[in-house]
């Protein structure tokens, strides 16, 4: 059966736009300013979001009625795009002299998500519909990674979350991880009196690289693949330029996955 995204994005659309009561919010905010009536809010209105509408309204009564009457006429069918705006100030840094006060349409979705939060459940499913077509693509140039053994856990654990990484465009944040999947796996792997003696060189602070560099060394003692090392290496690679050298592509994410999933093919095939 066929999803069509599309009509998924525009069904949501609908459903929050049908029960977002933009115009006639905004409206009643206007009205009562207007009229000398705006303490009824205090009634309606959570009091942290009263006092600042009421500080504003104090400053310029004028411009406060005149803003929310453009409102009314500008979010009827808005509030799902002003709540995707307002998710997306959560994720980057607020310059704290660059807007001294709230906008408007912050104060409306704080206003109707006091107490369900419909409005940012209806951001979220937007922003994740529209990852949807993007991470079809790239789990495409994925294979299952089949291992004749098992390694832990916390690989487990690690590979699965740089995958979804990669899934959702968090390049750089993959890479990462994909260096973390692999200092696991070779810790487990590792015969014991070279653990203990890797513990003690490196103080229980291991890095990859200083891992691989024990395993390049003592390849017969581990027994692992001698194809190994160099895919792990590039990996490492990568990775290394995703925490010091700034944000990864698309295709440096793939190609760092690709090559961590076929070094803990060659790692745990025995």
């Amino acid at each position: 059966m066929a999803i069509e995204i599309d009509q998924l994005s525009n069904l949501l659309l609908k459903m929050a736009d049908k029960s977002a009561p933009g115009r006639e919010f905004s409206s009643a905010i206007a009205e009562l300013a207007r009229t000398g009536r705006f303490a009824q809010l205090q009634d309606v209105l959570p009091a942290v979001v009263y006092e600042e509408l009421w500080h504003r309204y104090q400053s310029s009564p004028t411009a406060f009625i005149e803003e929310w009457q453009h409102l009314a006429h500008e979010m009827q069918y808005g509030f799902i795009q002003h709540a995707r705006q307002r998710l997306t100030s959560l994720t980057h840094l607020q310059h704290a002299g660059s807007d001294i006060h709230t906008p408007a349409w912050k104060s409306i979705q704080r206003a109707l998500d006091s107490s369900q939060n419909d409005l940012l459940r209806a951001a979220v499913a937007a922003e994740f519909l529209d990852l949807v077509e993007p991470a079809v693509a790239r789990a495409t140039h994925l294979r299952e990674c089949v291992v004749a053994s098992p390694s832990s856990e916390e690989a487990d654990r690690y590979l699965d979350e740089a995958t979804r990484c990669y899934f959702f465009a968090l390049f750089t944040a993959c890479a990462v991880m994909c260096r973390s999947v692999l200092e696991e796996a070779i810790k487990q792997k590792l015969p014991d009196a070279l653990s203990k003696l890797i513990h003690a060189r490196y103080r229980n602070a291991a890095t990859l690289g200083n891992l691989l560099h024990e395993v390049n060394n003592n390849l017969i003692a581990t027994g692992i693949d001698p194809a190994f090392p160099r895919l792990a290496n590039q990996v490492n690679d990568i990775g290394r330029k995703a925490v010091h050298q700034g944000l990864l592509s698309e295709d440096e994410s793939r190609t760092c996955l690709q090559n961590a999933r076929e070094a803990l093919q060659l790692l745990l095939q025995q």
